[in-house]
């Protein structure tokens, strides 16, 4: 989950406060304490946290906080205002320009540039958009060939002239290419260094006077925490990077890249890398993200996901079936398979308010990705007629499916239990509906307790 360490225990502190019924100032020192000491292990930037704390502070022993019903609450208000103006407030959205939009992506060697590259030209085919990818860095071995390999998985055209042309001619030649084909966006992959130096600096300065972007994104790799600002400060000074990508911010990060780069630099966040698949990355909201890390939740993004991701019409087939209670084993391995399109299973519950504190107890029943890959392998290794039918599923049926999907018949019985238990509950809400639905007629409806 995004911050993890950071949200937990920030909520914990917060879960304190919620409990006592009215606030004293020690209340809040003593919560400030807390909040200090888990920024700065989160590796939040020690003035940005002296700061931070202190706006915090002097809001939260106001009288009109001290003298509220629910102290608590107001403090945490503060906490996720102040949270959401430390990363920058408001969504910093991508360039639009007339067409082609240049985008010039930059960094160190090994944050994920030519990754984030694709990804980023995956996420503008979402919105209809025409990207051209441009192989501009020809020193790393592979670099083109990764490249291209990503274009041929998103269907979109690489643009590079080989590893022997100077990478300012390939960006000269690839704006000139993407003008003429109607492409939308040019999105330039340019060389890294383990470090930053001046032969590096050069060349991305020679880049960018010739191509003159729109946007210098800077791909950041979150999980260098400090060292991320200082790599941002480097380039910002040299090339005025307009916006960040953190990439693996997923990962067993503590975060303080993200909470520092934008109050230190000015930088903006734009895009969050949140997985390794080509559409892990999404827009960066600061008010999402601050209340994820409070335990909030993000419902806008989720359901943003699955306007993205799920199928209308299959969607609706399957609220048919619901009603009539005609749901089978196949549709629900249809189900698992459209949820799995939303991304990681943490990350789907860590955007549902409520689900953070939920999920410390589910780690140990180790709910996770894997469970609904076992789940898919034991329904396709079964037969068409037991998927449609699971009554007729006996003992040797159930030894051959656990065999065929590398699981145990404790596995499958436990999944054909479920399925039941589900198939009933289904028949009950069908047949209250169809009640209802009577009643609704004029004839009425009695209710069991009713004469």
């Amino acid at each position: 989950m995004v911050f993890e360490g950071l949200a937990n225990r920030l909520q914990d502190t917060f879960n304190r406060l919620r409990g006592k019924g009215k606030l004293g100032e020690s209340d809040v020192k003593e919560a400030m304490r807390e909040v200090r000491l888990a920024l700065l292990e989160a590796d939040v930037n020690f003035k940005v946290v002296k700061d931070f704390v202190e706006k915090v502070r002097e809001r939260a022993v106001g009288q009109e906080v001290l003298q509220s019903l629910t102290p608590g609450q107001h403090v945490i208000k503060i906490v996720n205002e102040e949270l959401t103006a430390l990363m920058g407030g408001e969504q910093a959205k991508l360039a639009v320009t007339k067409p082609p939009t240049v985008i010039m992506m930059v960094g160190l060697q090994g944050a994920g540039k030519t990754t984030h590259v694709g990804k980023l030209a995956r996420l503008l085919q979402k919105d209809r958009k025409k990207p051209l990818l441009v192989a501009g860095d020809i020193y790393r071995p592979a670099a083109i060939k990764q490249l291209q390999v990503l274009g041929e998985q998103l269907d979109a055209e690489v643009f590079s002239l080989g590893d022997q042309v100077s990478p300012v001619e390939i960006a000269k030649q690839a704006l000139h290419h993407a003008t003429i084909h109607g492409h939308d966006y040019v999105l330039i992959d340019t060389a890294g260094r383990l470090h930053i130096d001046e032969q590096l600096m050069d060349e991305l300065q020679r880049v960018k006077n010739e191509v003159n972007p729109d946007e210098i994104l800077l791909v950041v790799d979150a999980m260098t925490g400090q060292d991320a600002v200082n790599v941002a400060e480097s380039f910002h000074n040299q090339l005025t990077v307009t916006g960040a990508i953190l990439t693996k911010l997923d990962g067993d990060t503590r975060g303080g890249a993200a909470l520092s780069i934008r109050a230190v630099t000015g930088i903006p966040i734009k895009f969050a890398g949140i997985g390794e698949k080509i559409d892990a990355i999404e827009p960066f909201h600061p008010d999402r993200m601050a209340s994820r890390i409070l335990g909030m939740g993000d419902v806008l993004t989720l359901i943003e996901k699955a306007q993205q991701n799920i199928d209308k019409d299959k969607a609706m087939e399957m609220e048919r079936k619901l009603r009539n209670a005609d749901f089978t084993l196949d549709d629900f391995l249809d189900q698992l398979q459209q949820v799995k399109q939303l991304g990681p299973l943490d990350q789907l519950l860590g955007m549902m308010p409520g689900m953070n504190k939920a999920m410390k107890g589910l780690q140990n029943a180790n709910v996770d990705d894997k469970q609904i890959g076992r789940v898919e392998a034991i329904i396709r290794s079964m037969t068409p007629i037991e998927r449609i039918e699971p009554k007729v599923i006996d003992s040797s049926r159930r030894k051959r499916i656990a065999t065929g999907s590398g699981t145990s018949v404790q596995d499958v019985n436990r999944l054909l239990k479920q399925f039941e238990e589900m198939q009933k509950m289904m028949k009950q809400f069908s047949g209250m509906a169809k009640k209802m639905k009577k009643g609704k007629k004029g004839k009425g409806l009695k209710l069991p307790f009713m004469p």
